[in-house]
């Protein structure tokens, strides 16, 4: 979940799809991905990054779910 009060920007959602997308295979670590997120999506909005709030569910191999929030 990306959480933000849109200004002269907002994300497209095919674009976001294909982001999130290219995430799919990468070995990294929940906390670690939901501030990469974080921090992409601010710069892309042109936006601070305290005003965009990511929240991650991340399911691993195994079943256990994580879930990382900035």
């Amino acid at each position: 979940t990306i959480d933000y009060e849109p200004d002269a920007l907002c994300i497209e959602s095919k674009s976001l799809k294909l982001y999130l997308a290219s995430f799919r295979n990468e070995g990294a670590f929940c906390e670690a991905l939901a501030v990469r997120i974080r921090d992409d999506a601010a710069q892309a909005l042109e936006l601070p990054p305290s005003k965009v709030h990511v929240t991650l569910r991340q399911k691993a191999r195994g079943g256990i779910t994580i879930v990382a929030q900035t």
